[in-house]
């Protein structure tokens, strides 16, 4: 699995997204996410929420590790 395919399934799972960046390989991604959906989510939501756009792929072992970094638009600018 490529990161460009893991970053595709979470586009199509969050489609409110306004930036899916996605690194790694052999199994093992880091995923940034930037959606308005995460407004008001803890952050295990938000990353249950991302979690549940690839869980048929971890299922399958397909995807081994996936680190998440999920933000909403306001966080991401004040991150710099």
């Amino acid at each position: 699995m490529e990161a460009s395919q893991v970053a595709e399934l979470i586009r199509a799972g969050l489609p409110d997204a306004r930036s899916v960046e996605v690194t790694g390989g052999e199994g093992k991604f880091e995923a940034r996410v930037i959606s308005p959906q995460f407004e008001g989510m803890s952050r295990v939501k938000k990353h249950q929420t991302v979690y549940a756009t690839v869980r048929e792929q971890i299922d399958s072992g397909e995807l081994h590790a996936l680190s998440i970094v999920a933000l909403t638009p306001e966080e991401a600018e004040a991150e710099g």
